[in-house]
């Protein structure tokens, strides 16, 4: 997610959805503090790693985390995850804003919903 300019209607719906899930924000917090391997922090969080490995795809399809693989002492691919520097100012002007560059959605579709 870029920091340089206003979010378009479609990008502040998916950073919004994608942050608008508690495991999510953890996942966050947690990568804050310090970058770490998926089994770690599944660890750390107390959830399994098929739901972390969920809820990491949608904050990387945001651009709010991002993925890189490193091998370990010992050979093994591990995939080391961090949060991407971002900042999200909401104002009635920036949604106003933003509205207006909003996709039309087809029928039962979300606006800013991954195509």
């Amino acid at each position: 997610m870029s920091t340089a300019s206003p979010p378009t209607g479609d990008d502040l719906v998916r950073v919004l959805a994608t942050l608008a899930n508690p495991h999510r924000l953890r996942v966050v917090a947690a990568l804050a503090r310090e970058r770490a391997y998926v089994s770690g922090l599944a660890r750390q969080l107390g959830i399994s790693r098929a739901l972390l490995q969920v809820h990491l795809r949608k904050l990387a399809a945001a651009g709010l985390v991002t993925a890189r693989l490193e091998l370990s002492e010992d050979g093994k691919a591990m995939n080391y995850y961090e949060v991407e520097p971002f900042v999200l100012t909401l104002t009635p002007g920036v949604i106003a804003a933003a509205v207006e560059t909003l996709t039309v959605p087809d029928s039962g579709e979300q606006p800013g919903a991954q195509r």
